[in-house]
């Protein structure tokens, strides 16, 4: 269904749009706005993965703590 979707000349014919509608000066607000939410995203998804390691080797510790105890 959305095979060829994305081909160059769609991608071009997106650009050509956007140029139209925001003009030229606007163009490099625009990248760097989208460059720092994508920058942002990964940042916050690195440190989702980066809490559920943390929290998985504190789990552990604690399991290894109480067979100890016991």
């Amino acid at each position: 269904m959305f095979e060829g979707l994305l081909q160059p000349m769609h991608l071009l014919l997106i650009l050509v749009i956007v140029l139209i509608i925001f003009g030229p000066g606007k163009l490099p607000q625009i990248g760097a706005g989208l460059g720092k939410s994508i920058r942002e995203f990964k940042k916050a998804m690195s440190d989702g993965d980066e809490k559920k390691e943390l929290a998985s080797s504190a789990k552990s510790e604690t399991v290894k703590e109480e067979k100890k105890t016991t």
